[in-house]
């Protein structure tokens, strides 16, 4: 292995920006990136990725993976088969990363890497049959798109963003903080609770996606793990944090 190009990835893995560090390394690239040599929040990727793959097959299917970070779940989903990946990302460096990763690996030809932020205006010609949009939309305003919106109409755009997707795909897996920009003075809800934000997104999806499934993280033997929503677990956990409190969502278009 090229030694310069482990260097390289070390440094755009490592290069400062509020997203850094987010996720875990896809197991392929800690082959020759161990984990003890960067510093990684794990965002609990395994356990999502874990999820939704009981639910939708992913052999021979195309994904768009949109804020793709430092692209997890693009290079595991192209360890289960998947045909083909397009990857969308705002930030430089990761996907720069990406990128350089995918040459490494030899599955760039699997590949298409786009270095900028979905904007959301039918600007996607191509459908797939899976996108991945999890935990972007809440930055709306910050990290993308019109920086004056107050946050009734942040809650307006979050949902026109996410019908907006409805040809593009048959799947979307979908998660969605509860604080616009990652503000915790910034609520979306009014409480903060796992049901306010599933009222939310299904009352505003009706007639064009359908709810397949919805998980939601719990703590099992000390391992998190997302089971199916529940009377039970639908019940904000406050000791688990503002993450594990996220539902994950299985939608399928219905167009």
């Amino acid at each position: 292995m090229n030694n310069n190009k482990i260097e390289e990835l070390k440094r755009l893995y490592a290069k400062g920006s509020k997203h850094s560090n987010y996720q875990i390394l896809s197991k392929r690239i800690t082959e020759f990136l161990p984990p003890h040599t960067t510093e990684v929040k794990s965002r609990f990727e395994e356990e999502r990725l874990n999820y939704f793959l009981k639910h939708i097959e992913v052999k021979a299917k195309t994904v768009l993976d949109v804020g793709g970070n430092t692209g997890y779940f693009s290079f595991e989903l192209l360890e289960k088969e998947a045909s083909h990946i397009h990857y969308y990302e705002g930030n430089k460096e990761h996907s720069e990363f990406v990128s350089l990763v995918g040459d490494i690996l030899g599955v760039d030809i699997k590949m298409t890497i786009t270095n900028d932020y979905l904007n959301f205006n039918n600007e996607l010609s191509s459908k797939y049959d899976i996108i991945l949009l999890l935990n972007v939309l809440h930055h709306i305003g910050d990290d993308y798109g019109n920086g004056q919106l107050n946050i009734k109409e942040a809650r307006q755009k979050i949902l026109t963003q996410l019908l907006s997707l409805q040809n593009n795909t048959d799947y979307i897996v979908f998660q969605l903080g509860f604080n616009w920009k990652g503000n915790k003075d910034l609520g979306l809800f009014t409480n903060g609770t796992k049901k306010e934000l599933i009222d939310f997104i299904s009352e505003g999806i009706k007639g064009v996606y359908n709810i397949e499934s919805i998980g939601i993280a719990e703590k099992v033997n000390e391992q998190i793990v997302y089971k199916e929503l529940d009377d039970r677990n639908i019940k904000r956990v406050d000791t688990m944090g503002e993450f594990l409190n996220r539902p994950l969502f299985i939608l399928k278009s219905l167009y």
